[in-house]
């Protein structure tokens, strides 16, 4: 079974092209969902998080401080590398352990806005770059989520340029209303089950 990441900055509609993968049959692993979630289950992981920034990181109940953690990582990029130097390693871990739970499929896919940046990417067997324009980019974010072109812009500059990431990736998908996202997706996915035919 192929393990295959893919990205896309932000506003690239990366979960949305991961949703069509899994209308094929394709489990998905969302590794931002997946760090949420081990953020307040795996024990490692926990304890590492009250080393670097304290008990109060938690309430009595188990659940996470967000506020707490925020406050020290926003605006301070040495802190949130921190923070991610921290948490990836748990979520490696979480995948590692899902990948466990599937059979019967010819690969799975691994959603993740930092593959590349996190070098998770190279725990996958080939990967996959989702691309859109800036201006796209901002745009569909503005109308999803409410946010600031500036607090867009600050969100993608912690990411790698696209160009980098199209360097680093084995497939890109076009999502920039040039060309149909579905007929890629398709041509993509007989791609990847023949090539895990002869993994």
């Amino acid at each position: 079974m192929l393990k295959i990441g893919i990205t896309g900055n932000i506003g690239s509609g990366k979960t949305t092209v991961s949703k069509i993968f899994e209308i094929l049959g394709i489990p998905v692993f969302y590794a931002d969902e997946a760090a949420k979630k081990v953020m307040v289950d795996d024990p490692q992981l926990i304890e590492d998080i009250k080393i670097a920034f304290g008990d109060v990181s938690y309430f009595e109940d188990g659940t996470l401080n967000r506020k707490h953690i925020a406050a020290i990582v926003f605006n301070n990029d040495e802190q949130l590398t921190k923070l991610n130097s921290i948490v990836h390693p748990a979520t490696f871990r979480a995948f590692d352990a899902w990948v466990k739970t599937v059979s019967n499929v010819p690969y799975v896919l691994k959603e993740a806005a930092l593959l590349f940046e996190s070098d998770s990417y190279k725990m996958c067997d080939y990967n996959i770059m989702v691309q859109a324009p800036l201006e796209m980019r901002i745009n569909r974010v503005m109308k999803r989520d409410g946010l600031s072109r500036e607090e867009i812009e600050k969100r993608n500059s912690f990411q790698f340029s696209e160009e980098k990431k199209t360097s680093l990736a084995d497939y890109v998908i076009k999502n920039d209303d040039t060309q149909l996202v579905i007929p890629q997706v398709l041509k993509l996915h007989d791609e990847i089950v023949i090539k895990s035919l002869g993994h």
